[in-house]
């Protein structure tokens, strides 16, 4: 009966960061959805919220324009999605000048989903950058940027060996970036394996883990398979049968969440960057759990 006040305990009183991502919303109710999170969130005070492109770069618009408000109206820090697809050398810059002249100082760096969305061919702009680390170096060249990176546990499903995939994000750290942030994943075990890899490859920046609560199972198990993350059998059994039951659906997803998160915490994780999908209740509880409580506006 006292595992877990004792695991709460424990989380309470490690010096945890946690970041947020959210997306630039399609629609005028997406966008009060959106801002609904964000106000919900902000008391908590992230280390910093991220916002996402859509695959191609196709949410640039409505990327900066997020970041824009979020710089304007909240006491949040900004980080904003950057990415190669679909842009020139020159166009890419220029949005690096626009972050930096409107106080962004850090910058999620991402090689992109192609235009056809995850799964399709990948093919570099003519003029533009063909890999990630030749964008983080431009970013750190352009300004005084903070820039985080992407790592994935289970192996970028482009990627022939997890060999390359170390490869690649050696690549980016010898070009200046300063953190990694996880793709999803369910199995914790499958992050410390990763972990393992990283440093023995003698990468020492932070790997932070990218927890998802699942707010929707189906589209999760749809994402995953996209992204090549692993659903483990038991994660599939706790949402059996709940596809008409969304009350009990988000019980099951915040006790989920929970577990995963504060496993990780008893084996020493003390960062962490959830994956809001715009919904601010699940990552509430969740930060809640790990002791985060609100700190009053001023």
């Amino acid at each position: 009966m006292n595992a877990a006040p004792s695991r709460q305990s424990r989380a309470a009183s490690n010096d945890l960061n946690v970041s947020m991502e959210f997306f630039p919303p399609k629609t005028p109710d997406m966008e009060e959805t959106l801002w609904q999170a964000i106000r919900r969130l902000e008391p908590l005070r992230p280390q910093f919220v991220s916002v996402t492109y859509g695959a191609g770069g196709s949410t640039r618009e409505r990327t900066h324009a997020t970041v824009a408000r979020i710089v304007r109206e909240t006491k949040l820090t900004p980080a904003a999605h950057l990415t190669c697809v679909a842009a020139s050398k020159n166009e890419v810059d220029a949005v690096i000048r626009e972050y930096r002249d409107a106080g962004v100082r850090h910058i999620v760096a991402l090689r992109g989903d192609p235009v056809g969305g995850p799964g399709t061919l990948f093919e570099p702009h003519p003029q533009g950058y063909a890999r990630t680390a030749d964008l983080v170096r431009a970013v750190k060249d352009i300004g005084p940027f903070e820039v985080t990176v992407s790592a994935y546990p289970e192996k970028h499903p482009e990627a022939a060996s997890f060999d390359q995939d170390l490869d690649v994000l050696q690549a980016k750290v010898d070009a200046g970036a300063d953190r990694a942030m996880t793709q999803f994943f369910f199995d914790n075990d499958a992050y410390f394996r990763y972990l393992d890899k990283v440093r023995a490859r003698g990468i020492t920046i932070p790997v932070v883990p990218g927890i998802l609560p699942v707010q929707n199972f189906k589209q999760t198990a749809g994402f995953a398979a996209k992204v090549g993350a692993y659903i483990p059998g038991w994660l599939a059994q706790r949402f059996e049968g709940l596809d008409e039951d969304p009350e009990t659906r988000k019980l099951i997803a915040a006790a989920v969440a929970a577990e995963q998160v504060l496993d990780l915490v008893d084996r020493g994780v003390t960062e962490f960057h959830f994956y809001t999908m715009n919904r601010a209740d699940l990552v509430y509880a969740v930060c809640h759990l790990l002791g985060m409580r609100p700190i009053p506006t001023e």
